[in-house]
């Protein structure tokens, strides 16, 4: 299966912004449904954007819409995360996760109700108030 590096977390203060990077490799990057997760402590792991690596059409958790943009270049094949505006709530580890997939079925919240699931280790994104 796909393997997936993260990098990028950090800490920012409130209204900062960071960039993610999910770095993939393995054979067929374009045939995966791609998209990146947050989990706080005490919390459930939750959706945040997803898009099909073959490109196509993008979709966003509501407590993303308007801040996060999801993006990638396969060229490089890396996914990425560009989070503006950021405040406290949205201090978590973050994790790129991709599924195989046919690309019609890529859409809307399809990636965050997969079970089967490959993840990278995740990076620390703290926003302090």
């Amino acid at each position: 299966q796909v393997q997936l590096v993260e990098s990028g977390g950090g800490s920012v203060q409130a209204g900062g912004s960071l960039r993610l990077s999910c770095t993939a490799s393995g054979y067929r990057y374009s045939s995966y449904c791609m998209g990146w997760f947050r989990q706080a402590p005490g919390k459930e792991r939750e959706g945040v954007a997803a898009k099909y690596s073959g490109g196509g059409s993008t979709y966003y958790a509501d407590s993303a819409k308007g801040r996060f943009t999801i993006s990638q270049d396969n060229a490089k094949n890396t996914l990425y995360l560009q989070m503006n505006s950021l405040r406290p709530e949205d201090t978590a580890m973050y994790y790129c996760a991709a599924a195989l997939t046919s690309p019609i079925y890529c859409r809307g919240n399809y990636l965050f109700m997969r079970k089967d699931l490959s993840w990278g280790q995740g990076t620390q994104v703290t926003v302090s108030s």
